[in-house]
């Protein structure tokens, strides 16, 4: 297999050229057009003057010009960075002042996000003309090391973090795709996630690496995605809890015939057991735990089907994200003593791997604090091993409650609410406390018609916990702050008790 992207589009466009790459709606990119539409927009990107090294910005919905832009550019050494169009306009702008991009390709519907005085080719009959200059392969792209793709966190405070990604970081993704997706040429991979986030622009090089087609989602209407399941014979997906439950509770899935589906992966936040069980038993298809991050070019823990088993003697496992990927190291260490924590012992998880990415662009003293001087990147993740090496995942370290000098994780109380029948989503927090610090609040969104109230869940809890794990009050709200990938933004929900 090639060892770069650009190697890989050309060899999977001569092996395939007439295979279907990626569709959105009605519209099908071949291998073959995306090879050459991509070459295209090399040859456009030179005549704009770009040159190896500068950033050419995506601001759009899932599209598949996110593919030719990102292939493109790789083919004369520039970096495209996906702008994440949920934001707004002066947190674009923080983006786009830390990256400088020399051009950005952008949905005209979200060109007002866009700084004044941004160089832009606004998608539609603009793009189209652009891209009318020669066709011929520019034939860069050979350099493994060179940076590809550059993402950003969403919802981040202070300076963005431009998370620098390389051919050879992304290239493990096909191996992924074969060894532990079960992918291969013949694959319909499912892409809801949005394009500019690893879940999307990384996860969908597990079946397009193969030569396997990639269906893209470009809203989240359950109705609609449910459709495109069927229509297109989906084989493939993955998808955040949240996008998991509202598929599981569509009124449309009795009647959608799903019967080509083979997996689901599952990660990008804490899915609660009760949930997952449910999922199981309406989809009918293998499911598969995943774990990673922007900064490890996508998943580097998985739980894999055969480690499903409710009700067996092996139901536990359900509360893992399964045991590290054979070719990367991992680690969980004790923050206190930069040594291994012991079986059970909760600790940071740090990764050794290919996929790591090189840094942060521009910002040096932040890559040193997050890759250690031998490799290791540390994920900021607080989890623990069993005695199988299987990853317990806690929380982001920083969202611990240290409550009366006790470790409280909130996955572990969020895990518990969640098998509340009453209870449709959990968010645990820690706020101030004059007594003990931090103590533990739950913010709840109930489901339709339920009566639950604080009282009641915070009995729920104390049958089933340790009561300085429990809630002490709890908020109900209509719906929980979610980022790009999904995760609940804790930090939104702490603000306003952390204030003063």
């Amino acid at each position: 297999m090639a060892d770069t992207l650009a190697g890989l589009v050309r060899e999977l466009a001569a092996q395939r050229p007439d295979a279907p790459a990626v569709t959105l709606g009605e519209l099908t990119r071949t291998f073959g057009e995306l090879d050459a539409r991509s070459n295209r927009v090399a040859r456009a990107l030179q005549g704009a003057g770009v040159v190896a090294g500068d950033r050419v910005g995506v601001l759009d919905k899932n599209a598949p010009t996110f593919f030719e832009v990102v292939v493109g550019a790789a083919k004369i050494g520039a970096v495209t960075v996906g702008l994440n169009f949920r934001l707004a306009a002066a947190e674009v702008a923080d983006v786009v002042a830390d990256c400088a991009p020399v051009l950005v390709v952008v949905d005209p519907g979200f060109a007002d996000l866009l700084p004044a005085g941004v160089r832009r080719v606004e998608l539609g009959p603009d793009y189209e003309a652009w891209l009318g200059g020669p066709a011929e392969d520019p034939g860069g792209g050979d350099d493994p090391d060179a940076v590809v793709l550059q993402l950003y966190s969403s919802g981040t405070t202070g300076r963005p973090k431009g998370a620098m990604l390389t051919s050879a970081n992304l290239l493990w993704t096909p191996r992924m795709g074969r060894e532990f997706y079960g992918m291969d040429a013949d694959t319909v991979n499912l892409v809801p996630s949005p394009l500019f986030h690893i879940g999307g622009a990384g996860y969908s090089l597990t079946a397009l690496g193969q030569g396997g087609h990639t269906v893209l989602v470009r809203d989240m209407d359950p109705v609609a995605v449910l459709g495109l399941m069927e229509r297109h014979r989906v084989t493939h997906t993955f998808l955040v809890p949240s996008v998991v439950q509202m598929l599981a509770e569509s009124p449309a899935l009795p009647g959608t015939d799903l019967s080509a589906l083979r997996r689901i992966a599952y990660g990008a936040a804490p899915m609660g057991e009760t949930q997952l069980l449910k999922a199981i038993a309406l989809f009918g298809c293998d499911f598969m735990g995943v774990y990673g991050m922007t900064e490890t070019a996508g998943s580097v823990v998985s739980l894999q089907p055969e480690d499903h088993d409710p009700g067996g003697p092996r139901a536990g496992l359900l509360r893992s994200v399964g045991t590290p990927l054979p070719w990367l190291e991992l680690r969980v260490v004790d923050p206190a003593t930069g040594e291994d924590a012991p079986v059970g012992g909760v600790g940071e998880i740090w990764v050794r791997s290919g996929q790591n990415t090189v840094g942060y662009w521009g910002q040096p003293q932040l890559t040193a604090e997050t890759i250690t001087a031998n490799g290791w990147l540390r994920t900021g993740d607080a989890a623990y091993l069993d005695a199988e090496g299987h990853v317990f995942l806690h929380d982001r370290m920083k969202d611990m409650v240290v409550s009366g000098g006790e470790n409280v994780y909130p996955a572990e109380v969020e895990n518990v609410l969640y098998a509340h029948p009453d209870v449709l989503e959990a968010a645990v927090i820690g706020v101030p406390s004059d007594r003990w610090g931090e103590t533990v609040k739950a913010v709840v969104v109930r489901r339709p018609g339920a009566g639950v109230d604080a009282a009641g869940l915070i009995a729920f809890a104390r049958e089933r916990l340790a009561h300085y794990k429990c809630p002490t009050s709890v908020d109900f709200a209509d719906e929980l702050p979610r980022n790009a990938s999904g995760k609940v933004l804790k930090k939104v929900l702490r603000a306003p008790f952390w204030a003063s």
